[in-house]
């Protein structure tokens, strides 16, 4: 009996599937190496500080963000060397972030948000905090100065969600 081109290409088809529990299996039912949780982060100095370790934190501030593009409290002071642990809140029906940071990185960055609001970003010193949700961020405030923290997500900064931030010597 002849074999016809539909007939080889099924007897392939047929033999890779069988083939394919084999290879699934040769897999092993072991857990993957878990990653070295003795790897140490590096972490990004910037001018308003440096992200900070949860067991260094000496204070705790809440943060509530909500739909009147308001930050509450609406100012904050720290000092030179103190970590900080910010437990953020968002009770808006609105995404919102909390971004430390200068006055004029925070305005060039709400500028790009508007250019770009699907704009992906994931740094120590931002926390998107979906509706009705809440977050955690840890900072330590190792520069003095005048900055801010802010909400750059498109038309929130415009509609004056920041406040200032001073940190002291």
């Amino acid at each position: 009996m002849k074999k016809t081109f539909a007939n080889h290409s099924l007897s392939l088809l047929l033999g890779a599937g069988l083939l394919l529990p084999v290879s699934v299996m040769a897999h092993g039912t072991q857990e993957h190496k878990k990653p070295d949780t003795n790897v140490q982060t590096v972490f990004e100095q910037t001018a308003w500080g440096i992200a900070g370790t949860p067991t260094k934190a000496s204070r705790t501030v809440k943060v509530v963000m909500s739909d009147s593009m308001r930050f509450e409290p609406s100012s904050m002071q720290f000092k030179e060397g103190e970590t900080v642990k910010f437990v953020v809140k968002n009770e808006g029906k609105l995404m919102h972030e909390f971004v430390l940071g200068t006055k004029d990185k925070n305005l060039e960055h709400a500028g790009l948000m508007k250019k770009f609001p699907g704009m992906a970003h994931d740094e120590p010193y931002m926390a998107h905090v979906a509706p009705g949700k809440t977050t955690e961020m840890v900072w330590t405030f190792n520069r003095s100065g005048e900055f801010e923290f802010a909400c750059l997500i498109a038309g929130h900064f415009d509609a004056g969600m920041r406040g200032p931030l001073r940190v002291g010597k």
